[in-house]
């Protein structure tokens, strides 16, 4: 009976180390939860990565500060900033464009948002509160008054440099090229395509 009782015993106990040794981690291979840390900071990575080459390269977001634009933008506005547009493109007379503000250091981050209403060889005047380009006065639906400054010019636009004027032509309402002359496509950061917020003046520029 004894040595029955005893066999019992070695039967149950090799069991019990089978049992354990399925459960451990084999040799050489990692814990779980190690390899799911690594997925989800290579996933992490990878996200940020897209959303910077996005943001460089593709579109931002820009929020208009001043009334420079008035009637066509507001102030707080959003603006959806198409960046990508000027890599494959060369901007257009009409094009609504935020551009670094010229004159201001490397380490500066000022932007406006302003109209380009000459492109280069274009040849630019303001007189009787009218814009003229190349002699012809300029139809401009999306202002609400006559330019009230002083008249401008002639200005003929140089090989890659663009003349911008504010859709708001009150008097001293606006700083754009007739105060530092046309700019340079290297300022011109990307094209205004839409308004996103607030939501109900969401539209296409």
């Amino acid at each position: 009976m004894n040595e029955l009782s005893g066999g019992r015993d070695k039967d149950q106990a090799a069991e019990n180390q089978e049992a354990g040794a399925s459960k451990q981690t084999p040799a050489g291979k990692r814990p779980r939860w190690m390899t799911e840390t690594e997925d989800w900071a290579k996933t992490l990575i990878i996200a940020f990565s897209v959303v910077l080459l996005l943001h460089f390269f593709v579109f931002n977001l820009s929020k208009v500060e001043g009334h420079s634009m008035e009637p066509t933008l507001t102030a707080h506005e959003w603006l959806f900033v198409n960046k990508f547009i000027y890599l494959v493109s060369k901007p257009k007379v009409g094009d609504v464009v935020i551009l670094k503000e010229p004159d201001t250091g490397d380490g500066e981050q000022k932007y406006l948002v302003k109209r380009i209403v000459g492109i280069p060889g274009d040849r630019i005047e303001v007189h009787d509160q009218q814009l003229y380009r190349n002699g012809l006065l300029v139809d401009e639906p999306y202002t609400d008054t006559a330019i009230e400054d002083m008249s401008y010019g002639p200005e003929v636009i140089n090989d890659g440099h663009y003349f911008v004027m504010g859709d708001n032509r009150h008097a001293r309402a606006s700083l754009d090229s007739r105060s530092f002359h046309a700019v340079p496509k290297g300022l011109i950061r990307g094209r205004a395509d839409f308004i996103l917020w607030p939501f109900k003046e969401i539209k296409a520029l």
